[in-house]
């Protein structure tokens, strides 16, 4: 449950404002004064502060200093009903996420602390720093993902994460932030996929109020949000022919405009994008565009999927376990090597996300206890279950080699068939056995 602290000397709003919030879902605390509202943030830690202006003792400037000094990364929302441009823009400066004029709208406070609330989680997630040590896997093909991301993290290039669903694609991007010169500054993640296309514009942007029906006051987009750090765009093969456009320009230019708006706003942001689609095919089908692309492909990085790196599953298997102890003080079991062998041989078309919920389960319905084979094999689907025949050994083996010399060759067939030493039909042929595509 999110949780929000009003700070306001006026009794009567912070009791309108908690009766609202609480009935929105929202667990809510009061201060009367700025210094006890700092105080109340540093040791409750909620999600958002809404903080009133003129107070006695601190004003609503003052606690807002010393909240940016010692939270950094907790929203505020500044409140006034006598509110000059200058106080405005002087809370803006030091750090402010928005500026509620009263009287107050239960429309307006709502979208406001959602959105602070969605900008605070973003911030969380970006925690704590992920370097390639966190990268697990001592294969040959992640070994390039490492030597990859440390080449690309110095610099301020674009870079475009590719790989199926499930394989890691966010931490490849958290590693780079926080292998970069950004790493002070924020890490917001934007899921294009999750947001509805008719939102993906303001989401991205922004919006001024009025812009549209239900934008009843000012929001920063994602971009502002990202100013002075990185911005991760997740399944970006999702965003709409208009958003693309708008995407493009910001790149371009360095700035952005909201919804609504008429000014652009300049923002300092590098951006991280990923997809588990084939961007190339899809600018050559006219569904992405080409310019956006190359602007977005400055410096690719492939993940592998699991099932072409099955010698890095002990390790994975170890680690997941390791990281259900530290987290969520389960009592791991022991996995015994029949059960680290069961695991080897599965497909695993959910890749390291499916390999993580298979090892939560089996955490908490073997807690302490030990797991071989039979228990491995009791969570796997059912074709799974039984031994797997000579001809499934050759064809994962098989698939496991094409897969990795199509993405050492960039997707090239005709590369991909010079590194494997067969001609390109042939190639073509057992990629559509197997159901491979580029």
């Amino acid at each position: 449950m999110p949780s929000v602290l009003i700070v306001d000397d006026e009794i009567n709003i912070r009791r309108m404002l908690r009766g609202f919030l609480e009935g929105e879902g929202f667990r809510v605390t009061e201060a009367e004064d700025g210094g006890a509202g700092v105080e109340k943030a540093v040791t409750e830690d909620p999600d958002v502060v809404l903080l009133d202006l003129a107070m006695p003792r601190l004003d609503g400037l003052t606690a807002l200093e010393r909240l940016v000094e010692r939270k950094p990364r907790l929203p505020v929302v500044m409140m006034s009903g006598r509110a000059t441009l200058q106080d405005a823009v002087s809370a803006t400066r030091l750090g402010a996420f928005q500026f509620l004029e009263k009287p107050l709208t239960p429309e307006a406070v709502l979208s406001t602390v959602n959105g602070a609330v969605e900008l605070r989680r973003a911030l969380e997630q970006s925690e704590p720093p992920v370097t390639t040590a966190d990268i697990v896997g001592s294969s040959q093909a992640m070994e390039r993902v490492r030597q990859r991301i440390a080449q690309a993290a110095p610099t301020e290039a674009r870079v475009l994460i590719t790989g199926e669903s499930g394989t890691g694609k966010e931490l490849v991007a958290a590693a780079i932030h926080h292998m970069s010169r950004r790493a002070r500054g924020p890490l917001v993640r934007v899921n294009s996929a999750a947001i509805p296309r008719e939102l993906i514009e303001s989401e991205m942007f922004g919006h001024e109020r009025g812009a549209f029906t239900g934008a009843i006051s000012r929001r920063r987009g994602r971009f502002e949000q990202a100013d002075g750090g990185t911005l991760f765009l997740d399944e970006v093969a999702d965003l709409s022919p208009d958003a693309q456009a708008k995407l493009l320009r910001a790149l371009e230019t360095g700035q952005i405009q909201r919804v609504g708006g008429t000014r652009a706003l300049a923002v300092d942001v590098r951006v991280v994008a990923a997809t588990n689609a084939d961007l190339r095919a899809a600018t050559e089908a006219s569904r992405f565009r080409e310019d956006l692309f190359y602007r977005l492909n400055v410096l690719p990085i492939q993940v592998p999927p699991l099932r072409s790196r099955p010698e890095d599953i002990p390790e994975l298997v170890a680690h997941l376990m390791e990281r259900l102890r530290l987290r969520q003080g389960m009592k791991p079991p022991e996995v015994g090597r029949d059960g680290v062998a069961a695991m080897t041989r599965y497909h695993w078309p959910g890749n390291v996300r499916e390999l993580a919920n298979v090892c939560e389960r089996l955490a908490i319905l073997h807690a302490r206890g030990h797991v071989g084979e039979d228990q491995v094999m009791e969570l796997l689907p059912g074709s799974a279950r039984q031994p797997r025949s000579l001809t499934d050994q050759l064809d994962m083996f098989e698939r496991g080699r094409i897969e990795a010399a199509l993405k050492a060759a960039d997707g090239s067939v005709a590369e991909a068939a010079r590194a494997l030493e067969t001609d390109r039909a042939n190639l073509y042929r057992r990629m559509r056995r197997l159901g491979i595509t580029r």
